[in-house]
């Protein structure tokens, strides 16, 4: 009986070392996962300037899909490539491809850290459409926080909306697709958990997609522009990969906000590589969404007595209540 009452005393030592320990190893996995995934959209950057969409895209989709079939074989995995999701997989994967294309299209146009500002909605506009696919209850914090999101946006323009280029709206187009494929990946995981077909089919309609339109814009590429494009699949491979094991070991609030170190990496690479230097309404506004996104990680784990709140003249789902 005492030994239930009083168990060893160094249990409660342990534990907290051990989850300290592997909180700060999956902490460090999430600052290595923007590196990769920066170091990716670079690279993205770079070929954009010489290279059409489906040149960069059908190459790498044909290294991931290979890689994945690779990695398939490895006597831990062996759990084939069906999904029992494959309406919804569709749907996660033509938005992987537009998301693809935009984000190729917005890093031709954009400075490397004018994108991240729209990469920086993506959690708001995940948190909206979670409601709508996933059927889960929009606070009204996320409301809040798209508002002050689009305040965000706009310090990009100070001179008005006529300063709106088609960058800009591949941008916005690129974050509402890749927010659309990730929400997908969400609803696809309530039925499956086969997380390489999930990186299968998407990578596998990015490749044939774009191969149709190889023919149309192939340029011999030199062996160095080849290794860059391999280099690009490769990181995104791993990005994904490191993001897995950094999710097992951190809570995703957790890991939510050091993404935001995404944007000291794009600016750094942004002006080693590229001479991009933002300007003062980029860091204002870049400043606004990585706040909106802290509060929401706050509002999701605060006691509920201090979470924002609708009025009480008003129902969650937003209608207006007709008892007092």
């Amino acid at each position: 009986m005492s030994r239930l009452v009083n168990p060893p005393v160094n249990r409660p030592v342990m534990r907290p070392v051990v989850g300290a320990r592997l909180a700060g190893i999956g902490a460090g996995l999430a600052i290595v996962y923007t590196v990769l995934i920066s170091s990716a959209d670079a690279i993205t950057k770079l070929i954009a300037g010489g290279y059409g969409a489906p040149q960069l895209f059908a190459l790498s989709g044909a290294i991931v899909v290979g890689l994945s079939l690779l990695a398939d074989r490895h006597p831990s995995q062996r759990r084939g490539m069906k999904t029992c999701a494959p309406r919804a997989m569709a749907v996660r994967s033509g938005a992987t491809v537009l998301a693809c294309l935009s984000f190729f299209q917005a890093f031709r146009y954009l400075p490397f850290a004018e994108v991240f500002l729209f990469i920086g909605l993506m959690p708001i506009l995940a948190g909206l459409m979670s409601g709508l696919i996933l059927r889960e209850h929009v606070r009204p914090a996320a409301w809040v926080a798209l508002a002050a999101g689009f305040i965000g946006v706009l310090c990009l323009f100070p001179d008005g909306l006529a300063a709106v280029s088609p960058g800009h709206l591949w941008a916005l187009s690129a974050a509402v697709f890749g927010t659309l494929s990730m929400v997908m990946a969400r609803y696809i995981g309530r039925f499956e958990n086969n997380a390489l077909a999930q990186v299968l089919y998407p990578n596998m309609a990015i490749f044939a997609t774009m191969a149709m339109a190889l023919p149309f814009v192939w340029k011999p590429m030199p062996l160095g522009d080849l290794i860059w494009v391999a280099v690009y699949a490769a990181l995104l491979f791993a990005a994904r990969w490191v993001l897995v094991v950094a999710l097992r070991m951190l809570a995703a609030y957790a890991v939510t906000p050091l993404m935001n170190l995404q944007f000291v990496w794009m600016v750094g690479l942004g002006a080693v590589f590229f001479g991009e230097y933002p300007a003062s309404g980029t860091y204002l506004g870049v400043g606004i969404v990585i706040g909106t996104g802290l509060y929401l990680v706050w509002d999701q784990f605060a006691p509920k007595s201090a979470r924002l709140a609708w009025p009480r003249w008003i129902s969650p789902a937003g209608n207006f209540k007709t008892d007092p």
